[in-house]
């Protein structure tokens, strides 16, 4: 099978800003004419002893609708005001209440500061079947000074009202018994409404500080 080559200048590169290169209609020319994806900053929410930190559309400048078809959360250095509480997510479906129907499922890895322990599973404590009550990403979140979790939640296409709502959640935590936890959560709200409320709080007591951003991704 013989190799056809392309010389220097047989092909036409148009390039343009905030653009990928890709073939375009000719039959040697490559355009520039492909626009990449983009991240766009909506809204940042800083906790200071807070109950809980929520995100609603149309409310104090978010945007939870069908502006992004992917939306995502990111937590940096969650600290809980009570050691050992469970950091939680909910979800509105259109009323007041964070009570969307949910089924998840969730594994962990962990390794104690100590090397005394290193385990990777499936929790199906922490997963839920068909549930309007909270989902625990984090459960026994330290509260020393230095323990906090970080990581970020991606939502799929919330505003969709013929399909299930899709999340994918990563987060890295130190609990309070001085073990490090990579923590994965998947689930969908099994709902035909849109969801356009989502909720972060502590099982008990609150977020003592920590920052929570969202973002659309285009």
């Amino acid at each position: 099978m013989a190799l056809s080559k392309l010389t220097y200048n047989s092909l036409n590169v148009t390039p343009t800003a905030s653009k990928g290169i890709g073939f375009d209609s000719g039959a040697d020319d490559l355009a520039a004419t492909f626009s990449g994806g983009s991240m766009t900053f909506i809204k940042k929410l800083t906790a200071s002893s807070s109950d809980a930190l929520t995100f609603v559309d149309g409310t104090s400048d978010v945007v939870l609708d069908d502006t992004y078809k992917e939306y995502l959360f990111t937590f940096k250095s969650i600290h809980p005001q009570t050691d050992e509480r469970h950091f939680q997510v909910n979800f509105r479906d259109g009323g007041s209440a964070y009570d969307a129907t949910k089924t998840t499922t969730n594994f962990q890895a962990y390794h104690n500061e100590d090397d005394t322990t290193g385990v990777l599973g499936y929790e199906p404590a922490e997963d839920l079947a068909q549930s309007t009550g909270v989902q625990e990403l984090v459960t026994y979140q330290g509260s020393d000074s230095d323990q906090a979790l970080s990581g970020y939640l991606h939502l799929f296409d919330p505003s969709s009202t013929t399909f299930v709502k899709h999340f994918l959640v990563r987060i890295s935590t130190v609990q309070g018994s001085d073990r490090l936890k990579d923590v994965y959560t998947a689930g969908y709200c099994n709902v035909t409404a849109a969801i356009d409320g989502v909720q972060f709080s502590m099982s008990s007591g609150n977020i003592d500080a920590g920052d929570i951003c969202l973002y659309g991704i285009s």
